[in-house]
């Protein structure tokens, strides 16, 4: 329903740009509060684009030039319609959502702490923790380690090697709803100045994004193997870990051929430039 409900508001992304209403470059959700007020007045008839305009509420309404500028168009009678339809049939998801919300919600009482313990982390919030745990479940000695966890789930790289080389990294078969969520918690991750966000960008430099995505994704499934396996909840090491970790390698490696030449070796910290 949620895949669903993000291809429905394509759709209607679509339909507006073929009347030239440019409202998802001023606004950053067209199903927001305003958007969608601005939406409904404009199905209902008006086109004056001062009186949509001012349907914004909050910050939006710093942007009622923008937002006027975005809302010269034409409207034809399909286009009524179709925007009309997509609207209905969001509406109607959204209900559904709600409902199995509440389904998963009231199945997933007695496991609160665990929906609690894996909110804790970045980028994932209490309805990716549901769905995350209604896959994996909550008792992870099932799973002999993460990386049986990672490699059931489908989130580990094939392993498909002939005479030392690797032919392929296709992930191996697994939960295409689970491996979604963390598709989804991955790309929020990306977008934070988080340890998971410093991930991304540090192996999307190197690998490209798609790759750097699914390590990240890969990622969270470990972090939350380790906190339902301990009962702890997730501990940030910060956007400068990556950082931090190599100066102390690259120290270390240093360190140790100048002493293999014969050197010994204490470092001192630099004092501070005056």
């Amino acid at each position: 329903m949620v895949a669903e409900r993000a291809r429905t508001s394509n759709r209607l992304q679509k339909a507006l740009e073929d009347t030239n209403l440019k409202l998802a470059s001023v606004v950053t959700n067209i199903l927001g509060k305003s958007a969608r007020a601005m939406l409904d007045t404009l199905l209902a008839g008006e086109t004056d684009p001062i009186v949509l305009a001012n349907l914004a509420q909050g910050r939006l309404r710093a942007k009622r030039d923008a937002l006027q500028a975005a809302l010269v168009g034409t409207l034809k009678p399909h286009h009524r319609f179709l925007l009309a339809e997509h609207l209905t049939h969001i509406d109607q998801l959204d209900g559904a959502i709600a409902r199995a919300d509440q389904e998963i919600e009231a199945h997933l009482h007695s496991d609160a702490e665990a929906v609690a313990l894996l909110d804790t982390i970045p980028s994932i919030s209490q309805r990716a923790a549901e769905g995350i745990l209604a896959e994996i479940g909550t008792d992870m000695r099932q799973f002999p380690s993460a990386k049986h966890l990672a490699s059931w789930a489908g989130m580990c790289p094939g392993n498909h090697e002939s005479a030392g080389k690797q032919l392929h990294g296709t992930p191996r078969k697994g939960s295409s709803w689970l491996r979604q969520l963390l598709l989804e918690a991955a790309h929020a991750a990306a977008r934070t100045n988080t340890y998971l966000g410093a991930q991304y960008r540090r192996l999307a430099k190197r690998r490209g994004a798609k790759k750097a995505l699914f390590a990240v994704a890969h990622s969270i499934l470990v972090i939350s193997f380790h906190l339902l396996q301990r009962h702890v909840p997730y501990q940030e090491l910060g956007a400068t870990f990556f950082d931090e970790h190599e100066r102390d390698a690259l120290q270390h490696r240093l360190v140790r051929r100048l002493e293999r030449l014969g050197y010994q070796v204490a470092l001192q910290p630099a004092p501070p430039a005056s």
